[in-house]
């Protein structure tokens, strides 16, 4: 996979579209002249466990004695379940209630923007890219420069495209995410069980 390949994949599962109503809502109560600064803080905060899980992941999952196909399909399912609740939301939303106040790491660094399904997607790649290390890294600032920018203007995004564009776009993207998750899944039972694509 290319890195503009995987930079997208992260961003998909980053769902900034997705994200925007969250960032809006934990900021409502913040002074209007602190909005910005702590929207860059948390995500910023994101980036930073982004690269931690992508630095260390690995050392985790290989303490656990976890094999790369084993990762890989667990990263599909993850991202399989997570782009259902993108297209079928819950009714407190996908990640359920929110806490009042000024958010700190919690809920928009994590797990809104480095929530668990990007994580255990940057644990995958890393024990599956056969490119080398730095193109994962490269993808992931790239991925993360696309969803802080939309991410910072979600107040207009929000006037923009309304309630209703903004489901619809966080739905195109559960599909999106539904199609890398099954294709992910195949390649990997195809590599334990031995088939031929």
């Amino acid at each position: 996979m290319e890195i503009l390949g995987i930079a997208v994949l992260i961003f998909l599962v980053t769902d900034p579209f997705g994200n925007i109503a969250i960032f809006i809502a934990a900021l409502k109560g913040v002074a209007p002249e602190r909005r910005l600064k702590v929207a860059l803080r948390e995500l910023l905060f994101a980036l930073g466990l982004l690269m931690l899980f992508l630095t260390f992941g690995d050392k985790i999952l290989s303490g656990l004695g976890l094999s790369r196909e084993s990762i890989a399909i667990a990263g599909g399912i993850i991202l399989f379940i997570i782009a259902l609740r993108l297209i079928f939301p819950r009714p407190e939303g996908v990640l359920g209630d929110l806490p009042g106040g000024e958010p700190m790491l919690v809920p928009l660094a994590t797990p809104a923007v480095a929530g668990p399904s990007a994580l255990a997607v940057l644990m995958t790649l890393r024990n599956t890219h056969q490119g080398e290390l730095w193109e994962l890294y490269v993808a992931v600032l790239l991925a993360w420069a696309c969803t802080a920018l939309i991410l910072l203007q979600a107040a207009f995004l929000q006037r923009f495209l309304g309630d209703r564009g903004l489901m619809a776009v966080e739905r195109l993207t559960g599909m999106l995410l539904i199609m890398l998750s099954v294709d992910m899944l195949l390649d990997n039972l195809q590599s334990v069980l031995h088939l031929t694509p």
